[in-house]
């Protein structure tokens, strides 16, 4: 199996800060920032102990192509992309909620509706809905951003009374939201998909706000093959996907759902292979390019050389 990254420790000229999220490394500077998309992959808000080969690579070009899809509905933070799996941008303040959009039940909010749920994140939902059904309309279903740990669903109402968003920054942020959403689905359909559900961040820089991090990605974002959608929905079958739910539900099967005491089952070689190629599958689908695989025989000094290159 190719190499990949599980983390990086660089020092970088004029550095002042690093954080290390679940999937990236984050370098930060005065005014901006380097993020490295490692191969790391994560599930039930728990880092898995194996790294998956070109994930990172996968994850930082899907996103760069939807970043620039989508600067004419909000800026976003990106300035360049010195290697595949690194992007450099502006550094923004985030706001302390992830915007959850969804147009079908399915994931979390098909486990919770399937536990008796009507409500979800303060949105009432209507009785009689089937797992992966399409919603009579998308909604936002916000969750709280935790720099470790779980992070929390959390309704409108609750964000606004805590004070952790404005209500006119809300605002924007839910019209942004529904406006990524539509572009996303069209481009999803455009390539016979169906975007199922997503999620966005967003901070400020210099008082306006920006698109940060990463969009329509297979960690973002849920995406089901179209052409069998509504037969195998009228057969009760399990939809065809592109995205980490199979991740998911094989932890699930494992005995894993990131609950406290439990352990993560090993992933053995072929199945992180699996994740490998499902990850490369989306890549293609989706952008309709062939995926060109980045040197991965020393991705540290690979990654290490592009940025200073372009930091000098």
């Amino acid at each position: 199996m190719k190499g990949a990254i599980k983390e990086t420790k660089f020092r970088f000229p004029n550095q002042i800060g690093f954080y290390k999220g679940k999937v990236r490394d984050v370098y930060k500077f005065e005014k901006s920032i380097v993020v490295i998309a490692t191969d790391r992959i994560s599930a039930f808000d728990v880092v898995l102990p194996k790294p998956i080969p070109y994930k990172g690579q996968v994850l930082n070009q899907i996103a760069a192509k939807f970043l620039e899809a989508t600067s004419d509905i909000v800026p976003n933070w990106v300035t360049s992309h010195p290697d595949p799996n690194v992007t450099m941008g502006k550094k923004c303040e985030p706001f302390k909620v992830e915007m959850v959009i969804r147009g079908y039940l399915a994931g979390h909010a098909a486990r919770e509706y399937a536990a008796g749920k009507r409500t979800i994140c303060g949105v009432a939902l209507p009785d009689g809905l089937k797992e992966n059904d399409k919603l009579p309309h998308p909604i936002i279903t916000p969750t709280t951003k935790a720099d470790e740990g779980h992070d929390e669903d959390i309704s409108k109402e609750s964000i606004l009374a805590k004070g952790i968003v404005s209500h006119d920054d809300y605002q924007i942020l839910e019209k942004y939201t529904h406006a990524l959403y539509a572009r996303g689905t069209e481009i999803a359909a455009e390539k016979g998909l169906i975007l199922v559900d997503t999620k966005y961040e967003f901070g400020k820089y210099d008082g306006e706000i920006y698109l940060i991090d990463e969009i329509h990605t297979p960690d973002s974002s849920r995406y089901f093959y179209a052409d069998r959608y509504e037969a195998n929905q009228a057969a009760g079958l399990p939809q065809k996907q592109l995205s980490k739910e199979f991740v998911r539900q094989w932890l699930i099967s494992n005995g894993f759902q990131g609950k406290e005491g439990q352990q993560v089952p090993d992933m053995p070689p072929a199945f992180v292979q699996e994740i490998s190629d499902r990850y490369i599958e989306l890549f293609e689908k989706i952008t309709g390019e062939t995926f060109v695989k980045a040197e991965t025989l020393e991705i540290e000094k690979r990654i290490e050389k592009a940025v200073l290159d372009h930091l000098m």
